[in-house]
């Protein structure tokens, strides 16, 4: 009897949570079938790890294409509305997500918190002209949510490039959140910000970065208050993607080549000056798809 086979069910479906859920972006079917294999009993992988296929897909903002419209929905937490439905806010109507196929059906009309809408549908507009500049092959989502007078809203943005053939994926997040009094002048944004990478070329490497932070933003009219957002949400990227890249390429000349093993096991050398030359923060915001 193999270790893997002495390990109890409970602990054989854990094992295959963590792997899902750690799962490279871009690589969530090899993980998945690597795991199949190794488990080998599709009724334990269903029962007790169909929870991480819906974790994976709400951290990493799965972008999914509902109608066939073109315009694609991020599925977030924020949009969960239970019993694997979703919120299409713009459109205003939920669909069904399948996570392992990572498709949607079931569009259908819903009722929506229409005290945060016009505040909501403002900071959209805004997000997709910040889109259509910055991150050309990017998601986004806007959503809201309010109380009284007290309002918040959130601001979500997914870009990616999925390069196997290049032996390379990544993928950009970043979660904004804003909760504000509508008579207040100003309030605290609150920021998430998100890289990971993974290069394996004669190697294995996995850049994941994040970035917390926290700025002042004035409010205003609908209008007014998502200028002013954004206005902070594009200042804290470009910053962050500039020093990543700056300490990406400093990394490159001292950290990489001090790891233990100079060569992988393949007993090639990594062209780090390669890697390098992806820039990784204006390489997520390229035109390859």
């Amino acid at each position: 009897m193999s270790g893997f086979e002495a390990i109890s069910n409970d602990e054989k479906a854990r094992i295959a949570r963590d792997f899902i859920t750690h799962a490279p972006p871009g690589e969530f079917n090899e993980v998945f079938n690597d795991v199949r294999v190794l488990v080998d009993n599709d009724t334990l992988l269903k029962e007790g790890a169909s929870s991480a296929f819906v974790t994976y897909n709400k951290d990493q903002f799965t972008p999914v294409e509902i109608d066939g419209d073109g315009e694609k929905v991020l599925v977030t937490e924020f949009n969960d509305l239970g019993n694997g439905k979703f919120l299409n806010p713009s459109t205003k109507k939920s669909f069904k997500f399948d996570h392992l196929k990572k498709v949607a059906s079931e569009s259908q009309s819903v009722s929506i918190d229409n005290g945060a809408e016009s505040w909501r549908a403002e900071l959209e507009k805004e997000l997709k002209a910040y889109r259509s500049e910055h991150y050309k092959h990017g998601n986004i989502g806007a959503f809201g949510r309010s109380s009284g007078n007290s309002v918040t809203l959130i601001a979500c943005i997914e870009d990616h490039q999925f390069q196997p053939k290049n032996f390379w994926n990544g993928r950009w997040r970043s979660q904004w959140a804003l909760t504000f009094d509508t008579t207040a002048s100003s309030a605290e944004a609150k920021g998430v910000l998100k890289v990971q990478v993974h290069y394996y070329e004669d190697g294995n490497v996995q850049l994941v970065s994040h970035k917390d932070i926290k700025e002042k933003v004035p409010i205003g009219s609908e209008a007014e208050t998502a200028k002013s957002f954004l206005k902070v949400i594009r200042a804290a990227e470009t910053e962050y993607q500039t020093a990543l890249s700056e300490d990406y390429i400093a990394m490159s000349d001292t950290t990489f080549k001090a790891l233990r093993r100079v060569l992988p096991i393949t007993r090639t050398k990594i062209d780090w000056h390669k890697i390098t030359g992806y820039q990784i923060g204006q390489a997520l915001k390229s035109d390859a798809s």
